[in-house]
C-alpha cells in the first residue's frame, strides 16, 4: 500500500492532465516509496545490491518520475516535485543519485545553512537546473554565473578565511568573493519582491556591483 501511494497519485495527476489541465504533483517522499519497494522486492526474493536496495529500484523510480512532464498533444502537463530524505547529506546514495539522473533539476537543502539561520537553506552550488539557460536571458545567465563563481570561490577558501590564514591580495577572485559574500548570502534569504523575477535580478545585480 505504501508503494502504491505514489503510483496512485501519479495516476490521478495523469487523469487531470488528460483533461487539458496543468497539474502540480508533490511527492513526499520518494525515499519512503523506495523503502516500500525494497520491502516488497526483498520479500519476493530479489537480492539487495544498491546499499541495501534491490536492482529493480532504478526502474521503479524512473518509471514513476518519467510519467511527469507534458502529456500527448492536446492535453495538459504535470509538474512534479519529488522530495528525497538524504541520510548524512550523502547525495551519492541510491535514491538521490537515481533521481538526479532523470529529473530536470534538483534543489539541495543543507542542514548547516539552516543551523546558521538562513532560510530557505538552499545550497546553491549543489543545486542544478537543466532548464535554466533557456528560461533566462543572456544577461541574466551571466549574472547567475558570476554569482555562482564568487560563491564557489568563497566556499573553497572559507576555512582559510575564517582561520585568518588568507592574505588579502593573494587571489583577486577570492578578494571579490569576500567582498560580495554577505550581500549574496542575504539576497538568498530575502523574500520575493513584488515585481517578481525582474525584481530579483535587479537585487542580484546590485549585490554584484563593484
Amino acid at each position: 500500500m505504501r508503494r502504491m501511494c505514489a503510483l496512485t497519485a501519479m495516476a490521478v495527476a495523469e487523469h487531470f492532465r488528460d483533461q487539458g489541465l496543468h497539474v502540480l504533483l508533490l511527492v513526499d517522499s520518494v525515499t519512503r516509496f523506495a523503502e516500500a519497494h525494497r520491502e516488497v522486492a526483498l520479500a519476493g526474493g530479489e537480492d539487495a545490491s544498491l546499499r541495501g536496495y534491490p536492482p529493480s529500484l532504478t526502474q521503479a523510480i524512473m518509471g514513476l518520475a518519467e510519467r511527469a512532464g507534458p502529456g500527448p498533444e492536446g492535453t495538459g502537463d504535470i509538474t512534479a516535485v519529488f522530495s528525497v530524505l538524504v541520510a548524512g547529506s550523502d547525495m551519492e546514495e541510491p535514491v538521490a543519485d537515481i533521481l538526479r539522473g532523470v529529473l530536470d533539476g534538483h534543489v539541495v537543502l543543507d542542514r548547516r545553512i539552516a543551523e546558521r539561520g538562513r532560510f530557505p537553506a538552499i545550497d546553491l552550488l549543489r543545486s542544478v537546473s537543466r532548464s535554466l539557460p533557456e528560461a533566462a536571458s543572456e544577461e541574466e545567465n551571466q549574472m547567475i554565473g558570476e554569482a555562482r563563481r564568487l560563491l564557489g570561490a568563497y566556499d573553497k577558501a572559507e576555512l582559510m578565511i575564517q582561520a585568518g590564514l588568507y592574505a588579502a591580495g593573494s587571489d583577486p577572485v577570492i578578494d571579490r568573493a569576500i567582498q560580495v559574500w554577505p550581500k549574496l548570502d542575504g539576497f538568498l534569504a530575502e523574500a520575493a519582491p513584488e515585481n517578481g523575477v525582474a525584481g530579483s535580478f535587479e537585487r542580484l545585480g546590485s549585490c554584484l556591483e563593484k
